[in-house]
C-alpha cells in the first residue's frame, strides 16, 4: 500500500476536522450560556431538568429513524444541511433575544428543536467521519476528534464570562457565524459514498424500506453480542450523565459562592486530562492486547468517581475529575475506533442510530428521576446511588462478556 494511502490529514479528513472545530466551539459556548440563562431565570433546578429533558426527548426515536434512512442517502449532505439550519435557528434566536424577547415557552420548543437537528446530525456525523479515515489511522483519528471535543470545553469559560458581561444574544449570533462557517467547509469534502449506490438497487418502497431497516438495525445490534454488551452498559452510562447533567451545575450553584467558576474549575480538570491523554494516544498506540482490561477497569473506576464526588473537598473533586478524563478519554478511544472499525458502512448508520437511542433512553431516564429524587433525598446520595448502578453494569455487561466485548476491542486498526 502506497504512503499516500496511510496518511490520516487527507484533504477532507482536513476539512472535516476544521468544520468539527468551529462549530464544536461554538456549541459549547452557546449551550453553557443557555444553562446559566435558564438557571437564572428561573432559580430551580427543577426547571432546568425539564430545559435539560425536552433537549434530550427528541433523541429518543431521531437517531433510529434517521438511522435507517442515512444508510441510504448521504451522509455528507445531511452533515452540512442540519449546520446550515442550525446557523439559521441560532441567528433567529439572537436576533430575538436582542430585541428583550424571552420566554420559557419558546425556549423550551426552540430546544425541543435543536435537540431534534442535533440527534439527526449526530447519527450522520458518526456514520460518515469514519469513511474519512485511511486504514490503519484509527485511533489516532478518534484521538483527534476527543482532544477537540475536549478543548472545546475551553468556551465555557468564555461563554460564562460573556454571558455575564454581554448577556445571551451576541454569544448566539457567534454561534450562528460557526455553523455557517462549518456547513460551507463540509461543502467541499469530495468523498464518494458508495453505500449509498449499493443500495439504490432495492426495490421497496420507502416507507418499508425504512421500517425494515429500523427492524434489521435492532436485530443486527442483538444479533452481535458483543456490540449488545456495549450498547446496554452505555445506556447505563448514560443514566449516569443524565443524573450528573441535571444535579451538578445547580449543585455548586445553589450550594458554593460563584458556584459556577468552581463548578467549571473541577470539570475542567476533567477537560485537561482528556486533552493531555488524546495527545498522548495520537503519538502512541494502546497494545492491543490491553484494551479490553483497560476499558473494563475504566469503566468501573469512573462510575465511582462520578458517583462519590460531591463528597469531596473542592481540590480533591478537581484531581479525581482529572484522573477521570485521562481515564475516560482512552476508553472512549478504544470504543470509538473498535466499533466503527468492526461495524460494515453500509450499518454503520443503523447500529449508530440504535446505539444513540439507547443512549437516550439511559440518560432521559437518568435526567427526569434523578431530578425527582431529588425532592425525597439528598443531591449527593442521588448521584452516588446511580454511579453504583453504572459502576454495577459495567461488571455485569462488560465483564460478564468478556469473549465477545474482547473480540470486538482487542483488534489492530
Amino acid at each position: 500500500m502506497s504512503e499516500k494511502k496511510q496518511t490520516l490529514w487527507t484533504r477532507d479528513f482536513t476539512i472535516i476536522t476544521l468544520g468539527s472545530v468551529v462549530s464544536m466551539f461554538g456549541n459549547a459556548m452557546s449551550g453553557f450560556a443557555l444553562s446559566l440563562l435558564v438557571l437564572d431565570y428561573t432559580q430551580s433546578a427543577f426547571y432546568y431538568s425539564i430545559y435539560i429533558v425536552l433537549y434530550t426527548l427528541p433523541q429518543l426515536i431521531m437517531p433510529v429513524l434517521s438511522g435507517a434512512l442515512l444508510d441510504r442517502f448521504s451522509r455528507k449532505k445531511t452533515i452540512y444541511t442540519l449546520d446550515f439550519l442550525s446557523a439559521a435557528i441560532y441567528a433567529g434566536a439572537a436576533f430575538l433575544l436582542r430585541s428583550g424577547w424571552f420566554s420559557f415557552g419558546w425556549l423550551a420548543a426552540g430546544v425541543f428543536l435543536v435537540g431534534s437537528i442535533n440527534s439527526i446530525y449526530m447519527v450522520a456525523y458518526q456514520s460518515f467521519y469514519p469513511l474519512l479515515i485511511t486504514e490503519g489511522n484509527y485511533q489516532k483519528a478518534y484521538s483527534i476528534a476527543s482532544v477537540l471535543e475536549t478543548f472545546s470545553m475551553v468556551m465555557i469559560p468564555v461563554a460564562t464570562f460573556f454571558y455575564n458581561q454581554v448577556g445571551i444574544a451576541p454569544i448566539l449570533a457567534v454561534n450562528a457565524v460557526c455553523f455557517f462557517v462549518a456547513a460551507s467547509l463540509e461543502t467541499r469534502i469530495r468523498q464518494k459514498e458508495e453505500y449509498v449506490e449499493r443500495r439504490r438497487t432495492e426495490t421497496s418502497s420507502r416507507l418499508r424500506q425504512m421500517t425494515e431497516d429500523i427492524w434489521e438495525g435492532m436485530v443486527y445490534l442483538k444479533e452481535e453480542k458483543g456490540l449488545f454488551a456495549v450498547a446496554v452498559y452505555f445506556t447505563f452510562s448514560a443514566l449516569m450523565m443524565g443524573c450528573t447533567s441535571v444535579l451538578t451545575l445547580p449543585y455548586f450553584k445553589l450550594t458554593f459562592e460563584n458556584g459556577e467558576y468552581l463548578y467549571m474549575v473541577v470539570f475542567g480538570m476533567a477537560t485537561v486530562g482528556r486533552g493531555i491523554a488524546g495527545m498522548v494516544h495520537y503519538r502512541r498506540p494502546i497494545p492491543k492486547d490491553k484494551k479490553y482490561a483497560i476499558t473494563l477497569a475504566v469503566y468501573i473506576a469512573t462510575s465511582l468517581i462520578e458517583g462519590f464526588l460531591l463528597y469531596f473537598p473542592v481540590p480533591v473533586m478537581g484531581v479525581l475529575m482529572f484522573a477521570s478524563g485521562v481515564m475516560g478519554i482512552t476508553s472512549y478511544t478504544i470504543r470509538v475506533s473498535a466499533t466503527q472499525k468492526y461495524v460494515p458502512d453500509e450499518r454503520k448508520g443503523r447500529f449508530n442510530g440504535a446505539f444513540n437511542m439507547l443512549n437516550t433512553v439511559g440518560s432521559l431516564t437518568g435526567e427526569i428521576t434523578a431530578g425527582a429524587l431529588t425532592n425525597v433525598i439528598p443531591t449527593r446520595v442521588t448521584v452516588m446511588l446511580y454511579g453504583l448502578i453504572c459502576a454495577l453494569a459495567a461488571v455485569i455487561f462488560i465483564g460478564g462478556n468478556k469473549n465477545e466485548v474482547s473480540r470486538i476491542y482487542n483488534t489492530e486498526e
